[in-house]
């Protein structure tokens, strides 16, 4: 850390009760940011963890319809119920204390194109339907995978930063506040030694003279 650079004298004291305040009222908001955030994080590592055994499930069925039409069609018949263009994925966001990350993931996939091809064997069309239920649940798991992610990095560094207030800035405050309190004390006692010293009446020798050689 930098050197604290106190103002002189009661400056000085004011100067560090205000950063004091300061740095614990920064303290309680971090405690209530970081409380509020576990919470979040727990809730999207169950969110994260169901989508990700929905996804497991949706894909092994997807690639079971797969496996069934390319015995039945083989790879021609995999081919022609290939999409023609790539899905769209909307993906929603939200912001909690301030920090940002995704809600959900809608996939769109595409349709089959016009004037193209049947739909094939029915093991096809139930493929197909796998398939998208698959890729809807890839994206739904991606998205909870995502903010889990994004809330628990956030959780470490408000808890570094936390620690850094509490542990380090605060104590530090409150040492200089103690050695400068302790300095203002001295200097406030010798000051009234030497008042009184001023004030005290002249010793009778010293008034008369007498006591001269």
């Amino acid at each position: 850390m930098s050197e604290l650079r106190i103002p002189p004298g009661r400056a000085g004291r004011l100067w560090l009760l205000r950063r004091l305040e300061a740095a614990r009222l920064a303290a309680d908001l971090l405690d209530r940011k970081l409380r509020i955030l576990h919470g979040e994080r727990e809730r999207l590592r169950a969110r994260a963890r169901d989508t990700g055994a929905a996804w497991q499930a949706a894909w092994r069925a997807a690639d079971d319809w797969g496996l069934r039409v390319a015995l039945q069609g083989g790879r021609r018949e995999l081919r022609l119920a290939a999409a023609r263009s790539p899905c769209d994925v909307d993906v929603t966001w939200t912001t909690v204390m301030g920090l940002r990350y995704p809600v959900t993931a809608t996939c769109r996939a595409a349709g089959a194109p016009v004037g193209g091809p049947g739909p094939g064997t029915a093991a096809t069309v139930e493929a197909a339907t796998a398939y998208r239920q698959a890729l809807a649940a890839a994206a739904a798991h991606a998205a909870a995978s995502a903010a889990h992610r994004v809330v628990s990095a956030e959780v470490a560094a408000t808890r570094r930063r936390r620690r850094a207030v509490t542990q380090r800035w605060i104590p530090r405050l409150e040492r200089a506040l103690g050695d400068l309190n302790q300095r203002l004390e001295e200097a406030e006692r010798a000051e009234g030694v030497r008042m009184r010293y001023a004030a005290a009446p002249a010793p009778a020798a010293a008034r008369t003279g007498r006591g001269r050689p």
